[in-house]
């Protein structure tokens, strides 16, 4: 089944692509919820006068990647969590930590756009892939160090 895209979608391709996809996919996902419509005569038409506009949102939101790309590569994040026996965490760190200590940054990016395979659980620097745009990733430093915790006022008195 062939499909034009009205968005950007990772796997398929970029808005305005005319791309081939199994019917099931086309016609229970992509259609109903307005990502793509058929790629008849008359749709092709609409397209061929909409290109140039397509064609600059596109790559508007290329260059707006690549800023965003190069923000991101020049980052260090530093994490400061409570740490065990070993230099094991209490707990881990998570997309949702990487991403609020960005937005610290005036770097804002969806936690689900951060892609770690696992959460970190140790000590020491590590490098998180994040997706910036259609095909197009950067690399975070993220630095995990242990939280130099003030004993409370509790633990004194005792």
């Amino acid at each position: 089944m062939e499909l034009i895209l009205k968005e950007t979608i990772d796997t398929l391709g970029l808005e305005g692509d005319v791309v081939r996809v199994k019917a099931g996919y086309g016609r229970n996902y992509l259609i109903p919820s307005g990502k793509a419509v058929l790629a008849d005569k008359g749709n092709l038409a609409v397209l061929e006068q909409q290109r140039s506009a397509i064609e600059s949102k596109v790559a508007r939101m290329n260059r707006e990647a690549e800023n965003l790309a190069r923000k991101i590569a020049g980052a260090t994040i530093i994490i400061a969590q409570r740490v065990g026996e070993e230099d094991k965490l209490f707990g881990s760190v998570t997309t949702a930590d990487i991403a609020d200590k960005l937005a610290e940054l005036d770097i804002n990016i969806d936690k689900r756009k951060i892609m770690l395979d696992e959460p970190i659980k140790t000590l020491g620097e590590t490098m998180v892939n994040c997706k910036v745009g259609y095909q197009m990733t950067a690399d975070i430093k993220v630095e995990i160090v242990p939280l130099n915790a003030e004993p409370d006022a509790e633990e004194e008195e005792k």
